[in-house]
């Protein structure tokens, strides 16, 4: 009879009933040898492998996803030396070649003179809380991707511009490398809207954002709504002239797409202001400076008689 049976003055065989007629599947492995002295008969109903297969902890080991392998090994090995119950989450490879998401509850046993004897614990299938927790995680992810887009574009907000600002700021900073912001509004859209009414010119605003959003932008580089009809370019590690011609390309873009806009004082079609700047981050200069100084060159392009981008 088991020390805990014995203790509860329960008949072997009902203790072992109880053990092999839970979901949860019980083990026992001795820490001299680090072999298994028992595995319920749950364990090949779970994965498909043989009761009678799980020998030693190496069995264990080989039959752990490669990815979890490391990081679960390591930790249930130093909790165990130290004498620390503990739980951890991993894959388990099942005879068939898949996984299933297990959880491994340990409880460290200590001999008399508080040597660790040995490890019980049981295994449960956790896959369906995983699989739970995975969507609630992409829902998670999908609600936080809104709050940094604007929702008429899909371009990123003004929140995110601000964000990526003060990150890529503080990255320029450490690696001693510019930034460039390039402000962006779209000429007499106020007479876009009165010529053509609210819903096309969001719609002009839409191709607009996605002819930016087409511009051959790297990775790095970030869209946003700045408000209304005008739109900023974040450019990380991009100095003065090749922001210059970033501005250049989104330009010439525009004017390719040949939006009709007849009620416009500058053209045909729709064209754009553009302000560009650059900064070196520094402690002396703040990303404020580098929105202010964009919009102020975006102001000075549009009193200019807009349809321009002004640099200097």
């Amino acid at each position: 009879m088991s020390d805990d049976a014995a203790a509860m003055n329960v008949d072997p065989a009902v203790y072992k009933t109880l053990l092999e007629s839970t979901q949860a599947i019980p083990w026992k492995i001795d820490w001299d040898g680090l072999r298994f002295a028992y595995i319920g008969p749950q364990i090949e109903r779970l994965l498909g492998w043989p009761q009678g297969s799980w020998v030693s902890i190496d069995d264990w080991v080989e039959r752990m996803h490669p990815e979890d392998r490391e990081r679960v090994v390591n930790f249930c090995v130093a909790q165990s030396k130290a004498g620390v119950d503990h739980e951890a989450d991993y894959r388990a490879l099942k005879a068939d070649g898949s996984y299933v998401w297990i959880r491994d509850v340990v409880h460290v046993v200590r001999d008399a003179e508080g040597q660790v004897e040995a490890l019980i614990g049981f295994m449960f299938d956790i896959s369906e809380r995983k699989k739970t927790e995975e969507a609630l995680l992409r829902v998670q992810q999908e609600l936080e991707a809104l709050s940094f887009q604007d929702g008429l574009t899909g371009a990123a907000n003004r929140r995110r511009l601000d964000a990526v600002l003060e990150t890529e700021w503080a990255s320029g900073r450490r690696g001693g490398q510019p930034l460039s912001l390039i402000m962006l509004d779209i000429d007499c859209f106020k007479q876009f809207n009165d010529c053509h009414g609210h819903l096309a010119g969001d719609d002009c605003l839409r191709q607009v954002a996605q002819i930016l959003g087409a511009s051959a932008l790297r990775p790095r580089d970030l869209l946003a709504r700045f408000g209304g009809e005008e739109f900023a370019l974040v450019l990380p590690e991009t100095d003065h002239d090749a922001a210059l011609r970033v501005a250049q390309r989104c330009r010439a873009l525009i004017a390719e797409a040949a939006i009709a806009h007849p009620a416009s004082q500058v053209s045909r079609f729709v064209t754009v202001s553009m302000g560009v700047a650059t900064a070196l981050p520094s402690e002396e200069v703040t990303p404020a400076w580098l929105v202010e100084t964009a919009d102020r060159r975006l102001y000075r392009a549009k009193q200019a008689g807009r349809d321009r981008i002004i640099a200097e």
